[in-house]
């Protein structure tokens, strides 16, 4: 028990209390006449009347007595201030200090990732030591000693982002290029399309010799031999090109992601893959990683075998995290429903897991009565429980939400090794630490922040809900019968159900919005119908299915999943064929960081300070929703997209990139797409520009107007631009080697170069002056973008033609820098696609 005058001994309610009595007059305030009301709440005399005024009637009196109970009830500024200070004090002795550690390592993550510059390591350790010497100086102090510690967490998360970036150093191609690859497999993927994916770890190039080449490439085939595993070497003619940017300003940095993840560059198999000899042997960890990979496939393919169908897909997805087979319409069946979490190996699934193999020991050992008596077995079924989960994270590929559900739940079950508290906020906040700590840029992902915020949320609610039974007043509950039993029962489930799918929904519902620019609006329902079919059968008879697989006693486990899976995938199917467009637009991230602060308010704090994540997040609607651009063009300057208004997007190209056409069109709301027609725009005699809706192409040339008045201009070359210069708005040049021939007139003109050098860009039409861009890469290049300026396009150059001498090396044999590629010359045979 607390003692008398601790905070915990202060109930809420009383730290409220006034500092004096109710209409006790300070001394400071002048005499007041006999119908005067002194208020505590600031000391304040209110004038009700005087003795000269007209005579009080009963009325009147009920209602100043009914203002006087309502002044003397509100509390004073003191009051005020004291009850703060005391839920302060509160929330620092129950340890709220360790609870935000993890927010301000991500803090300093984020703060690295958004720098304009890379930082020296030398003034960040120097600042890192000072803060830490300025916080053990402050310990006497305790608000600026935490204050302190704030700082130094926020700069060991810059440390921790720079230091991963140092030991990623990952080689990434700077142009296309193609080249004879030799490389041993890593991982192999195979497609719904019928392709097959290669993560392949390279050995050797020829033809030409890339001098820096990129040790890991993504590659895909439209078949492979069948006998080429994992591990095996293979040798063919790739098309190689450097990862990719952001497909829109402020869009997700697909380089940053392959820069982290080793991948230097993806592409195509020309010729091959064929089957080479093997190039000396294996390291250790490569050959731990391929046999784990090919026992990954071997399941997949038997679990795919034993269900078929998207079912079997699925089925291989929630087992081993094998989701490349899954049909696209699947996956966007499920996104629009809402359920397309289920896929991805996270808190559900590990839960499951463990909560399956627990349930499983402890009933065996009931059925051992007196061995069960003696022995801690709750901790043999936790130690087992953790074991099955180690190898769940293995099989599952470790992504970082399997990683962030497995630290927790190990943490969990640990905890009942030592017979402590297993579901607390603190589990969370170390598992947050640990992933942090070895995978800092997972900060920026939606994948971690998803994650997080919905676990987060869901731990603060159960806190908060059993707070509310612990001080509810218990009442006798008479006897119910069976079936009463059974139906509050059911309800409560359900009831638990919605709960947990409304907090859940709700904690990620901004960071969903901000990522993919669309929320599923049917996404409770969906969860209510579908959840209980996947934590009754689906997962359940995974598990049992996986345990049998040993003993070859798996089949009807499996059928039982695709069932429960086929069930599962008609309800998401139902749902997504009703759901509303669930697009809503670029969000600002100013929002993002407000609704975080409200949602760390709400479900960190104990108090009744939580109440304060109200007022923030309705501060937040103020700065939710971006100004949509009005243009935006692609990193390679091919695919151009014209906001028309009413929903519709003009594109320039009748079969566009449909992942770049799907981001664009959610980011400016369009259900519509316009594609290009033929037959040029015409210029009247008073320079006015005539064209059909949309995009209007002929003979190499775009025109389209937008909305505002603005004409947009698509041309190939700067004599071809100097003929729209006194008619267009924005200008576009395809051709890296251009110049800028319309400077003496306020329009906009980008080429090839520009976009090469910077990404892709937004334009917005203002309606009066120049045009504003806005692109998605800025100088001084980062350590995930340095590769961009050694292309031919970002240097300036035009394409390279086939027929000029590629420089040679001292063996005479074709060589290059893959980051200023020179394509080798190939027969029309080696070219054609296999």
């Amino acid at each position: 028990m607390a003692k008398e005058g601790s905070p915990e001994s202060v109930g809420e309610r009383a730290m409220f209390a006034p500092e004096v009595a109710p209409f006790e007059k300070p001394a400071n305030l002048p005499e007041a006449g006999p119908r005067t009301v002194v208020s505590a709440v600031a000391g304040v005399a209110v004038t009700l009347g005087d003795e000269k005024g007209p005579p009080r009637t009963p009325a009147m009196g009920q209602r100043l007595s009914a203002i006087q109970r309502t002044v003397s009830a509100l509390p004073s500024r003191k009051s005020i201030g004291r009850a703060i200070s005391r839920a302060v004090s509160l929330e620092l002795d129950r340890g709220i200090a360790f609870l935000f550690s993890p927010v301000f390592l991500a803090a300093g993550a984020l703060a690295y990732y958004s720098l304009a510059d890379e930082p020296a390591v030398l003034p960040l350790a120097a600042a890192a030591a000072g803060l830490g010497l300025l916080a053990f100086a402050s310990r006497s102090r305790p608000a600026l000693h935490m204050a302190f510690m704030a700082a130094l967490l926020c700069l060991v998360g810059v440390l921790l982002a720079k230091a991963e970036t140092w030991r990623a150093g990952t080689k990434m191609l700077g142009g296309e290029i193609t080249t004879q690859l030799t490389g041993r497999v890593a991982a192999i993927e195979r497609m719904a399309n019928g392709r097959v994916r290669l993560t392949i770890d390279v050995v050797g190039t020829a033809r030409p010799v890339l001098r820096y080449a990129p040790e890991r490439v993504r590659v895909s085939a439209r078949r492979i031999p069948d006998d080429v595993t994992v591990g095996e070497t293979v040798v063919g003619l790739v098309r190689l090109m450097p990862p990719s940017g952001p497909v829109r300003p402020g869009s997700y940095d697909f380089s940053l992601e392959s820069y982290f993840d080793g991948i230097g560059a993806s592409g195509f198999f020309l010729r091959g893959p064929e089957r080479a000899s093997a190039v000396g042997p294996m390291p250790a960890l490569a050959t731990f990683g391929a046999s784990i990979e090919r026992l990954r496939l071997s399941i997949a393919e038997r679990i795919s075998g034993h269900i078929g169908g998207p079912e079997g897909e699925i089925a291989a997805a929630l087992v081993v995290g094998v989701r490349a087979g899954i049909p696209e319409e699947i996956n966007e069946a499920l996104r629009r429903s809402g359920i397309y979490h289920v896929i991805s190996i996270s808190g559900l699934h590990m839960a499951l897991v463990a909560g399956t193999i627990m349930g499983l020991m402890r009933a065996g050992f009931a059925l051992f009565p007196s061995f069960s008596s003696r022995h801690p077995v709750k901790k043999y079924a936790a130690t087992v429980a953790l074991v099955g989960l180690s190898g769940y994270l293995f099989m599952s590929g470790a992504e970082v939400a399997a990683q962030r559900s497995f630290i927790m739940l190990a943490v969990m079950l640990v905890a009942v090794l030592f017979d402590r508290a297993a579901l607390t906020l603190r589990n969370l906040v170390i598992s947050a630490i640990i992933v942090i700590v070895v995978s800092p840029h997972e900060v920026i992902g939606p994948s971690f922040q998803m994650s997080f915020a919905a676990t987060a949320a869901l731990v603060g609610a159960y806190a908060a809900w059993a707070d509310w039974r612990s001080n509810r007043p218990s009442a006798h509950v008479a006897e119910r019968t069976l079936l009463r039993r059974a139906a509050r029962f059911s309800l409560a489930a359900i009831a638990g159900l919605a709960v947990t799918s409304i907090v859940a929904g709700g904690a990620t519902a901004i960071y969903a919005a901000w990522h993919f620019q669309q929320m599923p609006s049917l996404g409770l329902f969906t969860n209510l119908t579908a959840m209980p079919v996947v934590s009754v059968i689906v997962m359940p008879f995974a598990v049992l299915g996986s345990l049998a697989m040993p003993f070859g006693l798996d089949g009807p486990f499996f059928q039982i999943m695709g069932f429960g899976l086929s069930v599962m995938l008609a309800i998401a199917q139902w749902f997504a064929e009703r759901s509303p467009l669930d697009v809503v637009g670029m969000i600002r991230p100013e929002a993002v960081a407000v609704l975080t602060v409200a949602l760390l308010a709400a479900t960190v704090t104990s108090t009744w300070l939580r109440v304060a994540a109200i007022p923030v997040a309705l501060a937040s609607l103020f700065l939710l929703f971006d100004r949509q651009p009005d243009l935006l063009v692609s990193e390679d300057a091919r695919l151009v997209g014209l906001d028309l208004g009413a929903g519709q997007i003009a594109i320039n190209r009748p079969r566009p990139n449909q992942f770049t056409i799907d981001n664009w069109s959610r980011a400016m709301q369009a259900q519509e797409i316009v594609r290009p027609t033929e037959g040029e725009g015409t210029v009247a005699s008073d320079g006015t520009v005539t064209v059909t809706a949309g995009f209007s192409c002929a003979e190499s040339v775009c025109l389209a107007r937008h909305p505002s008045g603005a004409v947009v201009a698509l041309v190939p070359d700067a004599a071809t631009a100097a003929d729209h210069c006194s008619t267009a708005t924005f200008i576009l040049i395809e051709d890296a080697s251009a110049k800028d021939v319309c400077n003496w007139k306020e329009l906009l003109v980008v080429t090839s170069r520009d976009l090469a050098r910077y990404g892709s860009a937004a334009v917005t039409f203002s309606g009066s002056g120049k045009p504003t861009i806005q692109y998605a890469i800025a100088k001084p290049y980062r350590p995930w973008h340095t590769q961009r300026a050694f292309s031919r396009a970002a240097r300036g150059l035009p394409p390279y033609q086939p027929g000029t001498t590629p420089k040679t090396g001292d063996d005479n044999k074709p060589v290059t820098d893959d980051r200023t590629p020179t394509a080798t010359p190939i027969s029309p045979e080696e070219a054609a696609p296999q």
